[in-house]
């Protein structure tokens, strides 16, 4: 009987353990005697995966916030290296989450671990020097975008698309007007979404620049409904207080993320994986974010991309305006929003051009796509 193969999958964000889970699932699926350890959250230990180090409480999102938890990552680092030596796996998944897993693909390398990276490091925004390490230390590549493929191959880089995930994740599951009357909602006025984000920080930092936004709006006499996306794994009070200090009536939507959006008639979105979710479900959007000084200034001193938001990078182009750190005034994001939601002309334009970047992300099936790749590796 051939021995039980073992492959090692870190993963170090929600996003990251969203996709490397059901990658976990659908390598089982194709093959149930491969057992999987780790780094990874909740998500990855239901799909069976042995957890070494869960990284859920981190949170990083910027220099500053890796230096704070520095020690942390530093255990980390150290207990799966240790767990790898002592299991020596016959491969290693790293999921995005780059500082961490490029300087983990170097010692993988060392000890003749062959390692898949899945969720391209984002290179072609910054760090191009990353590109050397990938090519050493990486053998293949599985990304989402098509031309993260085409940049990689430039290099001689083994590089797969092999489409994005979240093209099946991403769906209403409730039509709009029954979503608009379980939460209270009229049809008769148009709905602006606020998508603070996912981390503790994110919302602290955004959502009392989306409330002041939107009490703006509501002064000017828009006739305008809010809706809040609550992350479920966040407490509730972080947000009733800031929109209780803003004076606006907004509803918390948890767990309707999707329907929310797309029941929305605009959405305000941190950037990151939600501004590519919402592109896919077609609403039109504006992008903001926010970090600390010290991490805006390490971005401003190696970045290589004129956008922030991944809709716009794909496209080429800005599709969604962008109000980034001292540009996201709640002045300048209201008028905006109160332009957009004026002009029906601008939002379906915008629905158009949210409409091509959804068809460049490839078909169904990338996760399943990336478990076949992996098993040709492994085999």
């Amino acid at each position: 009987m051939a021995p039980t193969k073992k492959i090692l999958i870190i993963c170090g964000e929600p996003s990251g353990d969203l996709h490397a889970s059901n990658l976990v699932k659908d390598i089982m699926s194709l093959d149930s005697s491969i057992r999987f350890f780790g780094m990874g959250g909740s998500l990855c230990k239901k799909a069976g995966v042995e957890i070494v180090f869960d990284p859920s409480g981190l949170a990083l999102i910027g220099l500053v916030e890796v230096l704070k938890n520095i020690f942390t990552v530093g255990r980390a680092y150290h207990a799966i290296l240790k767990k790898t030596d002592a299991e020596k796996p016959d491969l290693a998944i790293l999921v995005d989450y780059p500082g961490f897993n490029l300087r983990l693909a170097a010692e993988l390398k060392k000890r003749s671990i062959p390692v898949a990276y899945y969720i391209s490091p984002q290179v072609w925004a910054w760090g191009r020097d990353r590109v050397n390490i990938i090519k050493r230390c990486v053998k293949r590549i599985l990304v989402f975008f098509k031309f993260e493929e085409e940049l990689y191959r430039t290099y001689g880089i083994d590089a797969q698309f092999v489409g994005h995930p979240l093209i099946d994740m991403v769906k209403m599951s409730v039509q709009k007007e029954a979503f608009l009357k379980k939460h209270g909602l009229s049809r008769d006025k148009p709905v602006l979404a606020l998508l603070p984000g996912s981390r503790r920080n994110e919302v602290r930092t955004l959502l009392p620049v989306m409330a002041a936004a939107a009490a703006i709006m509501k002064k000017s006499g828009n006739d305008i409904q809010f809706a809040v996306s609550k992350h479920p794994d966040l407490d509730i009070e972080l947000y009733r207080k800031t929109l209780q200090a803003s004076g606006v009536d907004a509803k918390l939507i948890e767990g309707d993320t999707y329907d929310l959006v797309g029941s929305s008639d605009l959405a305000l979105v941190a950037s990151g994986t939600a501004t590519l979710e919402t592109a896919i479900i077609g609403t039109p959007l504006v992008i903001t974010y926010k970090v600390s000084l010290g991490t805006f200034i390490a971005y401003k001193l190696v970045t290589r991309t004129q956008f922030l938001g991944i809709v716009n990078i794909i496209a080429g182009k800005e599709i969604a305006p962008e109000f980034l750190q001292y540009e996201a005034s709640p002045d300048k994001i209201a008028a905006k929003l109160s332009e957009l939601i004026r002009d029906k002309s601008k939002l379906n334009a915008m629905r158009d051009e949210l409409a091509l970047v959804k068809l460049s992300l490839g078909p169904p099936g990338a996760s399943l796509h990336a478990a076949h790749a992996i098993l040709s590796l492994l085999s």
